[in-house]
């Protein structure tokens, strides 16, 4: 008992999924002993017709015998489609709903999560597995009950029908279990194996497809099919060794269901014979043995799938079990409004989680006062969008806190804090949606004269009007229909709707052309105007306005200061200052 209730404790996950549609559940139950009843009265109708009808040569009972059967198989009818109609719907709604509560708990989860999964990985399971999920509550469980009412109302009737032969049976019967139980755990590593090589294939695709560009800038087409091909071949290999394993299981069970059917009317010829039983009563016997008989290869076929489902249930709730490592506070302290954005970051120590050995920050100290303007310069790896990342909560500090209004970012509810900071990426990331979507994603329900007044702050108007449906113009996969300075200034639209306390710029210009960046950064300078403002330079040409110039390296802050104080001490700052204003110099040289 425990092996089994082991073998299917997956599917655990599904009982409060079903336990809102209660009313369905029990409907559905219903109709299938109803259609399980009725499936056993055609055993009685037949000894009814045989040792009555026949054997008397009543035509009364024919008739009678007739209408019984017709009025048998329309409630059959009507049970049966009653039953497939609610395990359908119940098979249906579960599933949305798991799916629902997957995404909306992975989405939660940290990004930190995320360096160490694949999201192919993740949606395959919430495709896939969920996809087996709704066969086991839609079509497979409740073939395994109905079958299970059939095959114990069989036993039964056999043994009321003929105890000696129903003994026989009972004796035969271990040698169909058997398979099932022999090979049944095989079959459920076997499935699980399956999903995870599926997962892996479902990866490697969404990885190659999301790169399409980059595959055919350098020619790597082939490469990346036979990727593909190779995880294809590895996910069917899997599913081989499954399938092999359930037709081995099925072969044995049918051979033996059906041979002990045929030794049974064998042993039932002879009793007859003898006059021990009615010929009514073998027909009747042979009936039930059938009966039982289909509904154990049913039960065996239909267990393979539940199997199937357990193992892809235990992997759905692998990923419901993560906890993300950031969470609300018990009792959130709520942020005084109007939010000033005074940032502190006070002796903060940092660490990746996917790199513990690396220190990405160490010991950093650094105060921006509300409407300040800080430029944060220096090197690849030197720490800059760490202090992003920490500001949005994406991780915590391992040493110190960061603070936004004088407030630890730990005491505040996620929403609360990332409502109060907008972020302007390098490389904006837009939706499979309309500009109108786009914009107002911050900010839902926000009215159309908002939209148009934040487009037009961000110098986006004039090209969003001449788009064939204006606002309501589908962009495409991550923005693809607008060129690049377009797209950055629908995402300085999205940052001014929100009308953020704090604003974060990671290089917001850099990989624009010259007449993109002028009008991406008349945009950025509105949105900068009176907002405290923290960016990422790389390129030192747009820092020089800046308040105050934030040098880093290797983690550490190592010069602060406007332009030309860094530039005379020489430091750090000096040396990439003169690399990037006299590089066609140096390249000369």
């Amino acid at each position: 008992m425990s092996a089994a209730r082991s073998r299917f404790a997956g599917l655990g996950l599904l009982w409060p999924y079903l336990r809102p549609y209660r009313a369905r559940v029990v409907g559905a139950l219903l109709s299938l002993v109803l259609a399980a009843a009725t499936v056993l009265a055609f055993g009685a109708c037949l000894r009814a017709l045989i040792d009555r009808g026949f054997a008397q040569g009543r035509h009364d009972v024919l008739d009678y015998a007739l209408a019984s059967l017709i009025a048998a198989a329309a409630l059959l009818a009507l049970a049966s489609g009653a039953r497939f109609y609610l395990v359908s719907w119940l098979g249906e709604r579960v599933v949305a709903d798991l799916r629902r509560d997957l995404f909306a708990h992975v989405v939660r989860l940290e990004p930190a999560w995320f360096e160490l999964k694949r999201s192919g990985d993740i949606m395959s399971r919430i495709s896939a597995d969920a996809q087996l999920i709704e066969q086991v509550v839609g079509t497979s469980l409740s073939v395994v009950l109905r079958n299970s009412l059939m095959c114990a109302g069989g036993i039964a009737m056999l043994i009321v029908t003929s105890p000696k032969l129903a003994l026989t049976a009972v004796l035969v019967a271990p040698l169909a279990v058997a398979p099932i139980v022999i090979f049944g755990r095989r079959v459920r590593r076997l499935s699980r194996e399956a999903q995870e090589r599926l997962a892996d294939m479902t990866a490697t695709g969404a990885e190659s497809l999301d790169a399409v560009r980059t595959v055919q800038a350098f020619a790597q087409e082939e490469r990346a099919a036979g990727r593909f091909s190779a995880a294809t071949e590895h996910a069917f290999g899997a599913a081989r060794r499954r399938i092999s394993h359930r037709a081995t299981m099925t072969t044995m069970v049918i051979f033996v269901v059906f041979a002990a059917v045929g030794f049974l009317l064998w042993l039932g010829g002879h009793d007859v014979i003898s006059g021990r039983i009615t010929a009514g009563d073998l027909s009747a016997f042979v009936f039930f043995a059938v009966l039982v008989a289909g509904a154990g290869g049913a039960i065996s076929e239909a267990l393979g799938d539940v199997q199937r489902a357990a193992g892809a249930a235990e992997r759905l709730d692998e990923l419901l079990r993560e906890r993300p490592a950031i969470t609300d506070p018990a009792a959130p302290t709520p942020l005084p409004r109007p939010v000033q954005g005074r940032v502190r970051f006070e002796d903060v120590t940092f660490r990746y989680p996917a790199r513990p050995t690396e220190t990405a920050l160490e010991r950093v100290d650094l105060e921006v006062a509300a409407g300040e303007t800080v430029a944060v310069v220096g090197p690849s790896g030197a720490g800059k969008t760490t202090l992003f990342n920490l500001l949005l909560r994406f991780y915590d500090p391992a040493q110190g806190a960061v603070r936004l209004d004088g407030l630890d970012l730990r005491q505040l509810a996620l929403a609360d804090l990332r409502g109060s900071i907008a972020v302007v990426p390098q490389d904006p990331v837009l939706f499979s949606a309309t500009v109108r979507e786009n914009i107002g994603f911050g900010r839902p329900g926000a009215s159309e004269s908002d939209i148009r007044a934040a487009a037009e702050a961000a110098s986006a108007l004039g090209f969003i009007d001449a788009l064939p449906q204006g606002l309501d113009t589908d962009l495409g996969a991550r923005g693809v229909r607008l060129s690049g300075g377009q797209r950055q200034r629908i995402a300085i639209a999205r940052a001014l709707l929100c009308d953020p306390a704090l604003l974060l710029l990671d290089e917001a210009t850099s990989a624009l052309d010259a007449e993109s960046e002028l009008a991406v950064q008349r945009a950025l300078d509105r949105l900068m105007h009176r907002r405290t403002t923290l960016v990422i330079a790389h390129r030192l040409a747009t820092v020089q306005k800046a308040d105050r110039i934030v040098v880093m390296d290797q983690g550490r802050i190592v010069e602060i200061g406007r332009h030309a104080e860094l530039v005379a001490r020489g430091g750090l700052y000096a040396r990439l200052a003169d690399l990037q204003f006299n590089l066609p110099l140096a390249a000369a040289s």
